[in-house]
């Protein structure tokens, strides 16, 4: 019962906020609430708090005790959801497929239906000896992505 309670205030705080999205929320049996969000623009500690304050603000204490964290997604955490993919259009991803395929390429595109990678490589040179550089594409639909995340290069 907490946990539906908890649920439809996350969802109306979440209406309020349609950047926002969920990622994932847990309430575990201490009624510690635990809820990861995202945001097609990022998301900033003044967007946690509004989510904190819908939740906590109608939840009453003395009925039940609770702890309640809200965060972001982590920069390094595996994509969870199609809207991710939309938002990092030109970053790095590593991407792996159901069909044991594993790519480290741009995100050129990312639609309802799948996304697209763009990459160089150094291939043999047609004619002669040498190498070219040649430029490659993948399209990949959400349902052959086993797990994709970002690279973060320093």
């Amino acid at each position: 019962m907490f946990k539906e309670t908890v649920k439809k205030l996350l969802d109306e705080g979440l209406k309020q906020r349609e950047d926002l999205f969920l990622i994932d929320l847990e309430v575990l049996s201490d009624n510690t609430i635990k809820v990861i969000i995202d945001g097609d623009a990022g998301v900033l500690v003044e967007d946690c708090m509004f989510i904190s304050r819908a939740i906590e603000h109608n939840l009453d204490r003395e009925d039940q005790d609770f702890s309640l964290e809200v965060a972001s997604v982590g920069a390094a955490t595996p994509f969870t959801h199609q809207r991710q993919y939309k938002k990092n259009i030109g970053r790095i991803l590593s991407v792996k497929t159901k069909d044991n395929q594993k790519f480290e390429a741009t995100l050129a595109n990312a639609d309802e239906n799948a996304i697209e990678l763009e990459w160089k490589t150094r291939e043999p040179k047609p004619v002669g000896k040498g190498k070219v550089t040649v430029k490659k594409h993948a399209k990949i639909e959400y349902s052959n992505i086993l797990e994709a995340q970002v690279i973060i290069k320093f």
